[in-house]
């Protein structure tokens, strides 16, 4: 089992040390205990953690391994934000910014960040409070916090000062980038999920509002 969640990792992000797939096997652990807690996840993904939340939200490593500045948007129980903070572990210099405002979510984060030594930050506000305490992210994430119209309205002070955002999508995704696209411009490239069939992860960059 060990083997094969090894190489299932690292066929989702690329290239992952031994070590930091010890300490994602460490988190699931972790997580889970907390999830019967404090309802971090559905309860029905509580048995495939692995591949539902931890595969699902690496894979978005391995579209920008060379980005150091990341910021993840409502992250809730750590998906995607945590998982790439252990993955951003292996990157020199390289850190995450963590926006939750629910207190309760937010010290999980805390919590994990602390027992793991993560590169990250905890940032427990409303999104549109923590603009002026994160600074030139290069990149931006948001898995399962709301519609892609919406997503821009909320990262667009970064997209539009030349971040990038890599957001996770299902098969929906399309009438959201067509309803999108009727108030911004951005360039698109869709990156075909790694563990849904039906899913995305959506790259957008040069956002610029329509006059």
């Amino acid at each position: 089992m060990s083997a094969a969640s090894w190489a299932s990792l690292q066929e989702a992000a690329g290239p992952v040390s031994r070590e930091t797939f010890d300490r994602l096997m460490d988190f699931e652990t972790v997580f889970q205990k907390w999830n019967r807690r404090i309802n971090l996840a559905a309860q029905s993904t509580q048995d495939d953690v692995w591949r539902r939340h931890i595969l699902d939200s690496a894979q978005v490593a391995r579209i920008k391994p060379e980005a150091k500045r990341w910021v993840d948007l409502g992250s809730g129980g750590g998906f995607p934000g945590l998982v790439i903070a252990f993955l951003l572990a292996e990157r020199d210099g390289a850190r995450i910014d963590l926006v939750e405002s629910n207190r309760k979510k937010a010290s999980f984060l805390q919590a994990v960040v602390g027992q793991f030594s993560l590169p990250a930050r905890i940032i427990a506000r409303r999104i549109d409070d923590a603009y002026a305490l994160v600074s030139t992210p290069q990149i931006v994430t948001a898995r399962a916090l709301a519609s892609l119209p919406v997503l821009l309205e909320l990262s667009a002070p970064w997209l539009t000062a030349g971040a990038c955002g890599l957001f996770h999508k299902g098969r929906d995704y399309r009438a959201e980038v067509a309803e999108s696209a009727q108030r911004w411009s951005f360039d698109l490239l869709e990156h075909a999920s790694a563990t849904d069939a039906h899913g995305v992860i959506l790259e957008l960059s040069d956002l610029r509002q329509l006059t």
